[in-house]
Order: C-alpha cells, then sequence, then structure tokens
C-alpha cells in the first residue's frame, strides 16, 4: 500500500502529465481545459481515469481518414450524377446557406416540396405507406429504435419491402439502439434480407475506450426511399410514449418529408454512414434529380466528430445573428457553449424577439439543472423563455423572421456540438416556416413563462448547485 507521501507524489505527477497533455491540444476551448484541469487536480486519480475516458474527442486517424475518402468519393459521384444545383438565396440569408456548405460541400437547392407532419402517428403512418410503395430502395438510419409498436410496424414495412425485392439497409447507433440489436425483430429483418449494419458499435468495449470514446455516439434521424422521398427531424423509431423512460412521455417531436433535390443530400450523409461499416456500390444510392415547381430552398447538412471542430455551434451562431425581427428555438437540451450564449444575447440586445422554448421536466437532471444556469443571463438581455409542461418537448427547431427554418437532429448543447454525428435541414421559405412557426406556438401555449423573479425564487442552494454543474459543462 503507497504511502500519503507516494500517494501525493503519484497525484502530482498524474496532474502534471496530463496538464501538459491539455496545454499541447491545439483547438481546445480554453472552458474545457480550465474544466478539465480541475477535475483532474481536484478528484485524485479518478479524475486522470475520466479524462482518458472522456476527455478527447477523436475516433482515431484512420476513421477520419476514411472519413475523408468516403466523403471525396461521394461528392464526385453527386456532382457527376446531378451537378451543382445553385438556388436563389435572399441577401440575409445567404451568410447561413454559404456556412452551411462550407460543412460538407452541399449547395443549396431549389425545386423541393417539404410537408410537416401532423403528429408522431400520421408522420409514422406516412413514412410506413412510402415504404410500402418503395419501387429499389430504402435507407434507414436512427439514432433509438425501440421495439414497441412504431419500432415494430416500421420493420414490419421493411420485411415486406425486401421480400419482394427492394433494397433496404437499416442501420442504427450502437448504444441508442443496443436492445433492438440483440432483440427477435433485428434477425427477422436480417431473415428477410434486409441489410443490417450497427454505426460507431459497442461490442468492443475495451476496445473502444482505449482508441476512441464510448460516448461518441450516431444521433441521426434519415430515411430515404427510392432516392426521391426523405424523412427527417426530431423523431426517433419509436412511441411518443417512449418506454424506456415512459416517466417523462409523451415524447414531443417533429417530422419533416421531403422531396426535390435535398433528398439527394440526405441519401449522401446516410451513405457516408453506411460505407463505414459495409463495402457498397456508390450506384445503390440513388440520387434524385427531379425538381418540383415549388420554390422551396433547401439544403442538408452533417457534423459529427469527424467534421471540422466548431462548425454546429458556428452554424447555430450564423442562424441567431441572421435574426432581424423574431427568432424561436425549440431544444429539449440547452447547454450552449460561450459563443453560442453571447449570440442569443446580442441578438436579443438589438431588439429581436428571442423565444427559447424548453421542456419543463427534462430526462437528464444534469442537463436540466446546467440548462437553468444560463437563464438569468439570458433573460437580463431581453430573451424570453417559456418551460413546455404537457411531456417532454423533444423537438429541435429554430424559426427566423418568418422566413426561414433549421431543423433535425441537434441539440443546442456540448454533446451535439462536440460528440454525436447529427444531421440538419436549413430551409428557406415562407409556407414551410409559417407551419413550423405555427407548430412553435402550440408548444408556447403549452408552456409556463419563466421570469426573473422565478430565478430569484428557486433559492441559494439552487442557484448554486445549477452554477455548479454548468461550470463542469464541457466535460459533460
Amino acid at each position: 500500500m503507497l504511502s500519503v507521501f507516494q500517494t501525493i507524489e503519484l497525484h502530482t505527477l498524474i496532474v502534471a502529465g496530463f496538464t501538459i497533455r491539455l496545454l499541447l491540444r491545439d483547438g481546445m476551448w480554453p472552458a474545457s481545459r480550465m474544466a478539465w484541469f480541475m477535475v483532474i487536480l481536484t478528484v485524485p486519480f479518478i479524475g486522470g481515469v475520466l479524462y482518458f475516458l472522456f476527455g478527447e474527442i477523436d475516433l482515431g486517424h484512420v476513421a477520419e481518414r476514411k472519413h475523408r475518402e468516403i466523403f471525396a468519393r461521394l461528392t464526385a459521384y453527386a456532382r457527376a450524377t446531378i451537378g451543382a444545383r445553385h438556388a436563389g438565396i435572399s441577401p440575409q440569408m445567404q451568410p447561413a446557406f454559404a456556412y452551411a456548405q462550407s460543412i460538407n460541400g452541399f449547395v443549396a437547392t431549389t425545386g423541393n416540396r417539404i410537408r410537416l407532419m401532423e403528429d408522431a402517428q400520421s408522420a409514422r403512418a406516412a413514412v410506413i405507406a412510402d415504404i410500402d410503395g418503395a419501387q429499389q430502395s430504402v435507407h434507414i438510419l436512427y439514432y433509438i429504435w425501440l421495439t414497441d409498436t412504431t419500432g415494430t410496424k416500421t420493420a414490419q414495412a421493411l420485411i415486406r419491402a425486401a421480400l419482394r425485392g427492394v433494397k433496404c439497409r437499416v442501420m442504427v447507433d450502437g448504444l441508442g439502439s443496443r436492445a433492438f440489436t440483440r432483440s427477435p425483430l433485428w434477425q427477422e429483418m436480417k431473415a428477410a434480407g434486409v441489410e443490417v449494419a450497427i454505426a460507431l458499435p459497442i461490442s468492443r468495449p475495451v476496445r473502444t475506450l482505449l482508441t476512441s470514446r464510448i460516448d461518441l455516439r450516431n444521433h441521426r434521424k434519415i430515411t430515404v426511399i427510392d432516392g426521391s422521398i426523405g424523412y427527417t427531424g426530431s423523431q426517433n423509431c419509436a412511441d411518443p410514449e417512449f418506454a424506456v423512460k415512459a416517466k417523462y412521455a409523451p415524447w414531443v417531436d417533429i417530422l419533416l418529408r421531403f422531396e426535390g433535390p435535398v433528398v439527394g443530400q440526405l441519401q449522401l450523409l446516410f451513405a457516408s454512414d453506411w460505407l463505414k461499416e459495409r463495402d457498397t456500390a456508390l450506384t445503390e444510392f440513388v440520387l434524385e434529380k427531379k425538381a418540383f415547381a415549388e420554390d422551396i430552398t433547401a439544403v442538408a447538412l452533417g457534423d459529427g466528430p469527424t467534421e471540422r471542430f466548431g462548425a454546429s455551434p458556428q452554424m447555430f451562431c450564423t442562424l441567431i445573428e441572421s435574426a432581424r425581427r423574431e427568432l424561436m428555438i425549440t431544444t429539449p437540451y440547452f447547454v450552449p457553449d460561450q459563443t453560442v450564449i453571447d449570440a442569443l444575447c446580442a441578438t436579443a440586445l438589438r431588439g429581436v424577439n428571442v423565444t427559447l422554448i424548453l421542456p419543463k421536466h427534462n430526462d437528464s437532471w444534469v442537463v436540466a439543472a446546467a440548462s437553468r444556469s444560463y437563464y438569468r443571463r439570458f433573460l437580463e438581455a431581453g430573451g424570453k423563455i417559456q418551460e413546455y409542461r404537457d411531456g417532454l418537448l423533444h423537438t429541435k427547431c429554430m424559426t427566423i423572421d418568418g422566413k426561414a427554418a433549421f431543423i433535425g437532429s441537434s441539440n443546442m448543447d456540448m454533446r451535439s456540438f462536440d460528440l454525436n454525428y447529427e444531421n440538419d435541414v436549413l430551409i428557406e421559405d415562407p409556407k414551410v416556416t409559417r407551419a413550423l412557426y405555427a407548430r412553435q406556438l402550440a408548444y408556447l401555449a403549452a408552456s409556463d413563462q419563466v421570469t426573473l423573479q422565478d430565478i430569484s425564487d428557486w433559492g441559494l442552494h439552487w442557484r448554486m448547485w445549477q452554477n455548479a454543474l454548468a461550470t463542469i459543462g464541457p466535460v459533460l
């Protein structure tokens, strides 16, 4: 057993070693660097273990090289197949679309048709109907797929499609859908001819812990049918009752149906993940060439740990700063970095009506507490906060001045910014934006406003607790 002196000496060496590592990391946020330093310093030995397991966002040089190679092949394939489809964009939204293009190289497209699904039930019915009508292929990627009514019916629709000769490919996250991948339903799909793959598998946890991070996840939600119909939004393949976390139900989500060239971009994002696990000919991924009369401008984008660092929060900042009159944001998890909270406050201070709609009861008590540490500053800047009370508001949506919208899988938190593979769509169209804004107004009707007086009434102990958790927000 080590003596007290030896223990202190060993702890000092560990702190010194990890401090050197922290100082050598280029591009790391100063707040993250300091947060990790405090964890390593104040939690002897365990702090070093935590940093080793969760401190660095890295899938390894091999994974990053493979990602770049796959995307190079996909973009070349897209140029050869459909070419570039530039769209007319308003001067106000040009910076946002230009920044979106810088992430994956996808250009804004026009000639898209977009429809907001009424609710979870009608959304799933529409997806299943489109799968039943598929002629060539069905490609689906989900973070969470449960074996409940929604998950079972979707799997059965895929089985029917595969049995009639449609090429079906299903990919799920190794952690979020781990129960599904071990279920009889997974095996039934495979037996029927559905090709399956697991994104970021956790079947070899020791290797994952030694070479990467087990909490780097694929949080995307993509469905593409015949290369011509696409779905994306916040909805996983699960019932609103969400059996694994039923106490927070119903989970309130949003889903959009797409037709037109932007579907090809969703297809490419699916392919970029699929090709990491399964070797498949690029010609298997049909890209939509048809443009519709509707003059809806849209671009898809995907972010993740193999993309440029800071791409997601910078995208959010660009969108926030584009608002001139009104900005309404719905997100279940609100733990912004310094740049995003600064952009929100600055936008409110220059007179824009900025409203955040967040869940009143969050399934993560840590995130809920950390979120509320930002309330006072935002409210003092003139922003408004509403907390949704009728279930867990899981929708991720931003509407800008009644003319543009941003929807998808990205939360406004550190996990989406740094750790998860996410997919989103930026849209410029008054009709689509009005529909999304109306949905947000429905959320507002079921929400309670949070005031500065409410924050004062929380009491000193709660405020101290929330601020303490926010301090370690960069390491959550």
